[in-house]
């Protein structure tokens, strides 16, 4: 389809944007749903998170000098981080929300009735009020943004019964545009979007949802703490975020992370408010970049350098995760998120859905829907293929490339065991001849060929199992055997000491009537860097890099407001790439607009030359007008 609105008033608006935002191009997706708000046409935008769905109204907004925009925000904090980038580009935005003071909310009001304000950002509460919406229809307001629609569907993966009274706003605002955003909805949560918001012939977008910046791994659990220090010693001195299922688990590994000397904190909705509160200004500002969190954690994080997300166990769904990994690498730079998986996950999720459908009042169809997510991310999890492939096929597109070079499969440290039947039948021999009585520990060591007293002890020794498995090394014996679970071919009893349990499906594999494909770490050395990763370092000057970020966090902490809203990482990298030698050279940068070459221009040129004094090199890269 052909974008519409008038290509004169795109053009100035493209002006805007590169005055502001210092953004010399737009993607095709972003100009067709900007092109939408200025036709006035209702609009529905499904871009991943890092899509950069937030300029498709913001650009706009600040387009009509004339109006106020209205944006529906479900969090505070996610409202502030809007509120301070955008007054940083030198755009008038405000908030009006609980938190803020009777004279607070007095001042905004009347930025609002002078027309000062750009944007208003507004919780779905605060927007259903009857008062308010009169004073907005005497405003005039036209424009109304909804961020995160995927909250209004019982589809989708966040469902917040609030966002359902935003139909409302379609009887007091006959005549207004409504424009919903999302990153994560499937072809049935969009549909369910349409309906709920009652938007009328709506221009729905869809971005590509591959994002392959982001390099996708899918590990078997076992040992926790060495797997998170891994990924940690992967990422020294970058941000991450890891989450857990359970609160007792966020805050046993805090303890461990921080006795080996890291800064990790932790977020749940166990701690206090002012703990919570504590937890997230510490990672906005840069003074803690790891947070280990219950999925509480993370809507209202707008940090755009995050470089890995860990999941200790599976997410609810794949709109989960796909929205929780996405907050990885969200300025575009590469960044890696690695999952570890148990079978005993799906058993933990669906013991606690039931539990919350008994306590609480909800849809009927919700538990048969939320299993259904449940086995859709368990699908995922044991997939032997693409990661990307699955991720984006789940949201309905097609995933045409061959080879992502972003995912533990494509880039070679995963392969398929090429006897994985046989593997398969002897490792359910083994629960079958120990009698079902014994954990995964016991089994693999009989299969190994392990003597040992306990084993002795149980006659053991002697069965037809005893080192069936002794060619193969016992920690891939262990694996195979968790794979088994996440395939549903194996089961695990409930308790302090779980132990291995047969089903029927067991049975079929071993009378070969029910096929398995296991899989191991390839022998060979990992990759230690994917080719996103090497394009986008390729000509920065990494000491030059880290005095910028260093620059930046103090002249952040000067202005409290978050690191990332002086520069992103990739503006950081271009100046370490570039190392432009004026103010006019400095424009051409990604992401440096007026209003940051005003503010922080001489002093970010200055580091540079400084540095460069002290340390003589070749001539860098050169940049057009640099």
């Amino acid at each position: 389809m052909k974008p519409m609105g008038d290509d004169s008033e795109m053009e100035a608006l493209r002006g805007v944007i590169r005055q502001h935002w210092g953004f010399r191009e737009l993607r095709p997706l972003q100009e067709h749903a900007m092109r939408s708000v200025l036709a006035r046409r209702d609009s529905l935008v499904v871009l991943p998170t890092g899509g950069g769905k937030s300029l498709c109204f913001q650009g706009p907004a600040v387009y009509r000098k004339r109006e106020t925009t209205i944006v529906v925000s479900p969090l505070i904090a996610l409202m502030k981080d809007q509120v301070d980038n955008l007054r940083a580009v030198g755009i008038a935005a405000g908030t009006l929300d609980s938190s803020q003071t009777a004279d607070e909310r007095a001042t905004v009001e009347r930025q609002l009735f002078s027309g000062e304000l750009r944007l208003l950002f507004v919780s779905p509460e605060r927007l259903a009020m009857s008062g308010f919406q009169g004073m907005l229809q005497r405003l005039g307001v036209k424009t109304f943004a909804i961020d995160e629609a995927h909250c209004i569907s019982h589809w989708g993966h966040d469902f917040r019964p609030e966002y359902r009274e935003l139909i409302r706003l379609r009887e007091r605002f006959p005549d207004a545009s409504f424009h919903a955003y999302t990153a994560t909805a499937t072809e049935r949560v969009r549909e369910d979007i349409v309906a709920q918001l009652g938007l009328q012939n709506p221009d729905i977008l869809v971005g590509r949802f591959e994002r392959l910046n982001l390099t996708f791994r899918v590990l078997t659990r076992n040992q926790v703490n060495k797997q998170v220090l891994e990924v940690i010693d992967r990422h020294k001195g970058e941000a991450g975020i890891i989450y857990c299922i359970r609160r007792k688990d966020v805050d046993e590994l805090t303890v461990q992370l921080r006795g080996r000397g890291i800064n990790a904190r932790p977020y749940h909705a166990g701690l206090t408010p002012l703990e919570r509160a504590a937890t997230q200004n510490a990672f906005r500002s840069e003074s803690c970049d790891i947070v280990v969190a219950t999925v509480a954690f993370g809507m209202g994080i707008d940090r755009s350098n995050v470089r890995f997300v860990l999941h200790t166990g599976m997410p609810k769904s794949i709109e989960h995760y796909q929205q929780e990994a996405g907050r990885a690498g969200r300025d575009g730079l590469e960044a890696e998120c690695v999952l570890l998986y148990s079978g005993g996950d799906l058993l933990t999720w669906k013991s606690v859905i039931e539990k919350s459908a008994e306590e609480a009042e909800v849809d009927p169809e919700f538990v048969p829907s939320a299993i259904q997510h449940l086995n859709e991310m368990g699908g995922y999890c044991r997939a032997a293929h693409c990661r990307h492939r699955v991720l984006t096929e789940h949201f309905g597109q097609p995933f045409e490339l061959p080879n992502c070079n972003a995912c533990d499969f494509c880039l070679g440290e995963v392969e398929v065991e090429t006897d994985s039947q046989d593997i398969a039948r002897k490792i359910l021999s083994g629960v079958a001849r120990t009698q079902q009585r014994f954990g995964i520990g016991h089994v693999v060591d009989v299969l190994h060929g392990k003597t040992s007293d306990r084993i002795r002890q149980y006659g053991h020794d002697q069965l037809t199992t005893f080192g069936l498995l002794k060619a193969y090394r016992a920690e891939d014996i262990r694996d195979w055997t968790y794979q088994l679970l996440m395939l549903d071919v194996l089961e695990q009893s409930d308790g302090e000491y779980p132990t291995l349990r047969l089903n029927q499906a067991s049975w079929r594999v071993m009378r070969n009537e029910q096929q398995v494909c296991l899989t191991r770490p390839t022998r060979k050395k990992k990759t230690k860097q994917t080719e996103s990763e090497s394009i986008s370092w390729a000509g920065v000057d990494r000491d030059l890099f880290d005095a910028l970020r260093n620059l930046r966090r103090q002249l952040a902490s000067e202005k409290g407001v978050p690191p990332y809203v002086v520069f992103p990482d990739n503006t950081l990298r271009e100046l370490a790439r570039y190392q432009p030698k004026s103010l006019s050279g400095m424009q051409a940068i990604y992401g440096i607009g007026e209003a940051k070459l005003r503010d922080y221009g001489q002093i970010f040129l200055d580091a540079i030359q400084e540095y460069l004094a002290q340390h003589p090199q070749p001539t860098p890269i050169a940049k057009r007008g640099a």
